[in-house]
Formats: C-alpha cells, sequence, structure tokens
C-alpha cells in the first residue's frame, strides 16, 4: 500500500517531553509488554546462534576440513562471510559521520541504529579469519609483539593490514557510538524508576549533567570522532580489497577494486538498515520517528551506490577484455558462461542491478513493502557478488591441471547462517536495553523546527 508520509524528518504533535517519553519507553517498557515479533525473531536468532556454536566447536575439533575448501579454493565462505560482513558496517558511519559533517538532518532516527549495526557486523566479520586460521588460539601471531623467537608479521601483506584496519575502525566506531549516548544515559537515569536501572544508567552516563560545559565538550568529542571515522569508511574497505588486488591472479588483479569495494559496502549496509529498521519500526509503533523521509533518503542512496557497483561489473568485463590477456578473458567468460557457478553471476546482476532500478519511481521509494523486499534481495546480491569474486576466480588457475570445484559443506553454511543469529540477537538485545533513536538529537530537531516555524 502507497503511504505519503511526511516530509519532515519528525511526525507532527511532538515536542521534547513526547520525545523522551516515547523513546525512553522502549527500554522501559515491562518485560510481558515487549511486543511478540520481538520474542519470536529473539527466539530464532538464538537457535541459530547455538548451531554456531556447534558448528564452531565441530571445527575446534576437526579442523578446517570439516569446510568444504580445497586446492586451489583455499578461501571460501570464510572471507566471502568476511567481506559481506565488513560491507554491512560501513552504513553506520557514514550516516554517523559523513552525514553529520554534510549537516544532512536525515540522519536523525537511524544513526544510532546504524552505529550498533557497524559494531555487531564487525563483530561478525573478525570472527571469520580468525576461524580460517586452522589454529585460532594462534590469532595473536598477527600483532606485532615483540617474541623471543623474533617472529613478526610481514607488513607487506594486506592480511596483516586487515588487522590494523578493521581493529581500528571496530575501536573507532565504538567510541563514536558510545559518546553519542551519554547524553542519553543522563536521560535514561534521570527517568529510570528501579534502583537498579538508576545505577546502571547512572555509571555509563559518567556523571554527565547536562552543564553548558559538558556540552561543548561532548560537541568537540563528537565532531573529532566524526572527522576520525570520515577516512575509515574509504580505508578500511579499500584495505580489505587489496587482499584481492594485489594478487596476479585474474579477476583479482586490477585497481578498480577499492572504490568497487567501498560502494558496495555502501550499498549493502545501507541495504541491512532498512532490512533492520523497518520491521522494528512497525514493532515498537515508531512511524512519527523512523518517517518516510529517511526511508526515501536511504533508497536514494542505495540506487545511487547501486548505479556505482553497476558501473563496477561494467568496468570489470571491459578491462578483462580490452587487456588483451587471454586469462582475463577466459575468466570473465568462464565467469558468466562457463563455469559451474555461471548462475550466481547473473544472479547478482539481477539482484544488484536490474531490481533495485525500481527505486527511480518514487511510488517504489514510499511503499514499505517493497523497500523492504529491495533491501533483501540487495543483501544477497552483495553476498552473491563476493562469492563470485572469490570462489569463480581461485577454481579456474592458470594451469589447467590445478583447477577445481569448491563444494561448500554444511558446517560451510551452519557457521554463516548462525553468524547471523548472532548479529540478529546483539540488535535485538540493543533495541531493547538502549535508547535505539537519539533522545538529544530528536529533542534538537523539535527546537530547529520550532525556531523556524517561530521565523516565518
Amino acid at each position: 500500500m502507497l503511504d505519503p508520509g511526511p516530509e519532515k524528518v519528525i511526525g507532527p504533535g511532538h515536542d521534547f517531553e513526547t520525545v523522551t517519553t516515547k523513546i525512553g519507553g522502549v527500554v522501559f517498557m515491562p518485560f510481558l509488554r515487549t511486543p511478540r515479533q520481538l520474542f519470536i525473531g529473539f527466539a530464532c536468532a538464538f537457535v541459530l546462534v547455538n548451531l554456531f556454536l556447534v558448528a564452531v566447536t565441530w571445527l575446534f575439533a576437526k579442523g578446517v576440513g570439516v569446510w568444504g575448501i580445497v586446492i586451489p579454493v583455499a578461501w571460501g565462505f570464510a572471507i566471502v562471510n568476511f567481506v559481506w560482513w565488513i560491507g554491512i558496517g560501513h552504513a553506520g558511519t557514514l550516516i554517523s559521520a559523513i552525514l553529520l559533517l554534510l549537516k544532512q538532518d536525515w540522519r536523525t532516527s537511524i544513526n544510532r541504529f546504524s552505529e550498533a549495526m557497524t559494531l555487531f557486523a564487525v563483530a561478525c566479520a573478525g570472527m571469520f579469519p580468525i576461524l580460517h586460521l586452522g589454529r585460532p588460539w594462534l590469532a595473536y601471531w598477527l600483532l606485532p609483539y615483540p617474541n623471543t623467537m623474533w617472529l613478526w608479521p610481514q607488513p607487506r601483506s594486506p592480511l596483516i593490514w586487515d588487522v590494523f584496519a578493521v581493529s581500528t575502525y571496530a575501536s573507532v566506531s565504538f567510541l563514536f557510538w558510545f559518546t553519542g549516548l551519554i547524553p542519553d544515559f543522563g536521560t535514561m537515569r534521570d527517568g529510570a524508576v528501579k534502583s537498579w536501572q538508576q545505577r546502571i544508567f547512572g555509571v555509563l552516563a559518567m556523571g554527565w549533567r547536562g552543564s553548558a560545559k559538558h556540552w561543548a565538550r561532548y560537541q568537540k568529542a563528537y565532531l573529532l570522532l566524526a572527522g576520525l571515522s570520515t577516512p575509515l569508511v574509504v580505508s578500511v574497505h579499500s584495505v580489505v580489497s587489496f587482499d584481492f588486488a594485489i594478487s596476479i591472479l585474474p579477476g583479482w588483479h586490477t585497481t578498480i577494486f577499492p572504490p568497487y569495494f567501498v560502494a558496495g559496502a555502501i550499498y549493502s549496509g545501507f541495504a541491512m538498515v532498512l532490512t533492520l529498521a523497518i520491521p522494528i519500526r512497525r514493532w515498537y509503533h515508531l512511524e512519527d520517528l523512523i518517517t518516510m523521509r529517511h526511508i526515501e533518503c536511504m533508497a536514494k542512496v542505495m540506487l545511487g551506490t547501486g548505479l556505482i557497483v553497476a558501473y563496477g561489473y561494467a568496468m570489470e568485463a571491459f578491462m578483462g577484455w580490452y587487456s588483451g590477456n587471454q586469462f582475463e578473458r577466459f575468466l570473465f567468460w568462464n565467469r558468466a558462461w562457463g563455469g559451474h557457478y555461471f548462475w550466481t553471476y547473473w544472479l547478482l546482476i539481477l539482484c544488484n542491478i536490474l531490481l533495485p532500478q525500481l527505486l527511480w519511481s518514487r511510488r517504489v521509494r514510499l511503499n514499505i513493502l517493497a523497500v523492504f523486499l529491495l533491501s533483501l534481495v540487495i543483501n544477497t546480491g552483495m553476498w552473491l557478488e563476493r562469492f563470485v569474486i572469490v570462489v569463480t576466480s581461485l577454481e579456474r588457475d592458470f594451469t589447467p591441471s590445478a583447477w577445481g570445484r569448491y563444494y561448500p559443506t554444511f558446517w560451510d553454511i551452519a557457521t554463516f547462517v548462525g553468524t547471523i543469529g548472532v548479529f540478529l540477537s546483539l540488535m535485538f538485545l540493543f533495541v531493547r536495553g538502549v535508547p535505539a533513536i537519539s533522545m538529544f538529537e530528536m529533542r534538537e530537531v523539535i527546537h530547529e523546527e520550532a525556531g523556524h516555524a517561530h521565523g516565518d
């Protein structure tokens, strides 16, 4: 059903008190009054968490041989999922940091939500390289620390760059997220009725009193962290793309990968924000706080980044043909028509390029169900893109005698699906235990709108 929706970032009839009450009410809501859909969703996610624990336990007991990785496809689901999860984590920093610096008012209501999504997605991503090591208890060998054997990581390896890039991204994102929560923690502390809630939020508020000095220091720290986070959006996924781009393997050895990966990360990240925000918006009746303005703007960003991704696909095919390299030409032909997984290539074209063109229509952008389904389609297509890049490039080496085929096993799938359960469980707990929408930023929006109305 077409919903015309408001053009503003907050529905009519709200003041400082109603915004605070509505957002805080989600956290202070009695346990038994929690929406039934949230219970069902968390129960399903928790089942997947247990599946993940079983899969990881079996992996530790038997080794990486339980996965379908073979020579030459030594990178399978683990690296595919790593790149996919890192990409999903990009939208949070983009919405919070870059749009804050650009003074885009529509980032309100979704920035806190997307920041939490960043942290949980990076946590899921970080597990896969460690699990892929074979001896995950020796993961600390990747860190440059003084040791008696004088064993140091190879600084020329992008796999080592990943360690620093992802850890830095996670640290700065966490500081940015927590700093933005401090004023709201102070509000929750003052509004809590139960003593244990007052103690918890009091500790988290870190002595916040809302004085002019506190606000001045807060604004400086928040802008500084936004400035630090902005280059990380570009650098982190560029470093991830170097895992592929600096090799000499056909299909990987290309200079277009860094911008191509960054655009794809923002594409899938915004799709995941919509995938999660739309149901939460419905279950907690937050339609007047997460308005159609937010959803339409995110749909426009998806459309724009989707066009950049489509351009990347076209350039990838063009460079394979124009290079005159027989290996590059064969790889593209094999990826699209001759390989075992040629259907994944055309399915990702359908999911990432063709179907999202529906977003050119404003009627589609304002249709909640259509946007939700398209976000699911884009998430699927971006996972398929990573699968095609990793698997189809490794299946066909320079020498035909070294060719192989990758068959994902049950444990590959269980580990991946299990991390989805971990991600969703953390999101459900976040929405229930912490203000998922920034109270003070919504109050600022009301203040600005009141000022404009008074000026008119």
